[in-house]
Formats: C-alpha cells, sequence, structure tokens
C-alpha cells in the first residue's frame, strides 16, 4: 500500500501557547513595577528626617496608627490589608484602645507604629501615645521618610 503524500504546510492539530506566555510576562512586569508603588493607608507628608532603617524581616505583627493633619486617627494591623483589622473612616482614641486591647489578645507579638503627617499638631500625636498607653502598650515607635526621598 502506498501512503499518501502529506502538503508541506498542512494545519496542526495544537495550539500555540507562545502569545499566552507573551502576555503572562508582561503582566508580571507590570506587576512588579507598580507593587512597590502601593502605600497602604492614610496619604501622608511624613516628617523627613535621618534616622536607621526598621528591620523588615520581623515576625511580629505590625499595628499603624496614622494621625492626619486635621487631627483625625486611622489605623491598620499588618502589612496586608485586612478589612476587619483596618479603618477607612476616623477613630476616636476610645475606640481605637478598644479595638487594640481585643487584638492583642488575639496577637501577643505586636509592633506599635505611629504614622504622623509634619504638618500634624504635636498634642494628637501626643493623645495617640497616650491612648496606646492606656491600652497596656509602651513601645511605640514614630515612622519618618529619610531626607533624601
Amino acid at each position: 500500500m502506498l501512503k499518501r503524500p502529506t502538503p508541506k504546510y498542512a494545519p496542526k492539530a495544537e495550539m500555540n501557547v507562545v502569545p499566552y506566555i507573551d502576555v503572562m510576562l508582561v503582566l508580571l512586569v507590570i506587576f512588579m513595577v507598580t507593587a512597590p508603588l502601593l502605600v497602604q493607608g492614610v496619604k501622608l507628608d511624613l516628617p523627613k528626617v535621618a534616622a536607621k532603617a526598621l528591620p523588615t524581616d520581623t515576625k511580629k505583627t505590625i499595628l499603624t496608627l496614622s494621625v492626619v493633619s486635621d487631627g483625625n486617627y486611622y489605623w491598620n494591623v499588618g502589612s496586608e490589608v485586612d478589612i476587619k483589622l483596618r479603618s477607612d473612616q476616623a477613630v476616636t482614641l476610645d475606640d481605637m484602645v478598644a479595638k487594640i486591647e481585643r487584638i492583642k489578645q488575639q496577637h501577643s507579638d505586636l509592633l506599635f507604629f505611629i504614622r504622623g503627617d509634619k504638618s500634624t499638631d504635636y498634642l494628637s500625636v501626643i493623645k495617640a501615645i497616650a491612648a496606646l498607653q492606656q491600652a497596656g502598650i509602651n513601645d511605640v515607635g514614630l515612622i519618618t521618610e529619610s531626607p533624601d526621598v
């Protein structure tokens, strides 16, 4: 029996995945470029001070309290934004103390930081520190930007 000759450019029954890989790599590059630009929390103009950088390899849960220039307070827990553990709306210091006491029961390894806008009055930041002390927090860090930023 003789075989039929197959045409040189016969259609193949396989899917070409090269375009899908190209699109995936472009999306990966886009996400890698935009991810560092995403800042969680409230937009603040932090004071610029030369200070030692905080360790980033900590296993502790981070609670950040933001003090805005109009005297309002916002906060979030951890580096990942959790809707249940952050405030999108301004909170009072009394509400914040109650929530911090509940969070302390869930997470025993907390680090506390305050991000104060550079135009925030000193009294608002001191009230925040006093509220944290009322919640049983004695070690609080202040977040600033380096002068060359």
